[in-house]
């Protein structure tokens, strides 16, 4: 077995003109080199090439997209759009790759992956066609086509399926996550809704139904009736300045009322003046 030697550091004693102290010693420790894994080698030596390819077709589907678009339009304008051809399928490439442990989600992309492939292939054919013949537009299509084939390759490389059971639950706890995200980011906009709403009331002197209990016009709103939840401090101070609420004593009022009673007058304070700094 295959060692290597690294040095550490621990602490001895030592001792001199009668006092001991600890002192720092480095030290050799022998370590197991493991082997190599040519595996993850080669797998890292396929992408490369991959990604070499890559670079090759998108700069060769530039140069010959753009000059078949040029005929009808400035090369200013021609070339910038001729990326699209490469960059379309390489975006539908990447989206398949993210969605490789779900087949169905990755079904999409994969189709207009081909699809935006043949495009560009038929651009830079018609392009050689045109100006140097059939072989040479079969041939610089041809480039397109073997990177992609060859990201495909590395995908279905890596792309390992999943039990089928294992996918439905995968697909219900995806489902779980993404209701969670979605109900808190409409609750935010909620939040921000109603922090608008209560600094407009604030700043022209109204009652606030939701905060003040002597303006409730609804006694008995019933069960159906959901109360807004109320700002963080910091948030009611952001709303106030933003609603033009600038002296801390109206920016403190406007917090007890819409958020905190007990907020602290030093702690609105450092959030007003942490607020002006950033405005």
């Amino acid at each position: 077995m295959k060692t290597r030697t690294v040095w550490r550091t621990r602490e001895v004693p030592h001792t001199e003109a009668g006092e001991t102290r600890l002192i720092p010693e480095d030290y050799p420790v022998e370590i197991p080199v493991p082997p190599r894994d040519w595996d993850h080698i080669v797998l890292n030596a396929v992408t490369a090439i991959a990604i070499g390819l890559t670079v090759v077709s998108v700069a060769w589907s530039t140069v010959s997209g753009g000059a078949l678009l040029d005929r009808a339009a400035p090369a200013a304008a021609a070339y910038p759009a001729a990326l699209v051809y490469d960059a379309a399928w390489i975006t539908c490439m990447a989206l398949e790759w993210l969605a490789r442990y779900d087949p169905d989600r990755a079904r999409a992309p994969r189709i207009a992956g081909y699809v935006a492939l043949a495009i560009a292939m038929g651009a830079i054919a018609t392009h050689g066609c045109l100006d140097a013949g059939k072989a040479v537009g079969v041939a610089g299509a041809a480039i397109s086509a073997i990177a992609k084939g060859l990201w495909q390759l590395v995908l279905n490389h890596t792309a390992q399926p999943l039990p089928a059971r294992t996918q439905k639950w995968l697909n219900v706890r995806r489902g779980e996550v993404g209701a969670q995200l979605a109900l808190a980011a409409q609750q935010r906009q909620l939040t921000r809704m109603q922090e608008r709403h209560a600094a407009m009331l604030a700043a022209y002197g109204m009652a606030n139904p939701d905060t003040d209990p002597d303006a409730d016009t609804n006694p008995d709103p019933g069960p159906g009736t959901v109360r807004p939840i109320r700002p963080s401090v910091r948030e009611a101070v952001r709303t106030a300045y933003a609603s033009g609420i600038e002296d801390p004593a109206k920016v403190l009022a406007y917090v007890h009322k819409v958020a905190d009673p007990d907020a602290r007058p030093d702690t609105v304070d450092r959030y007003l003046r942490g607020i002006r700094r950033s405005a």
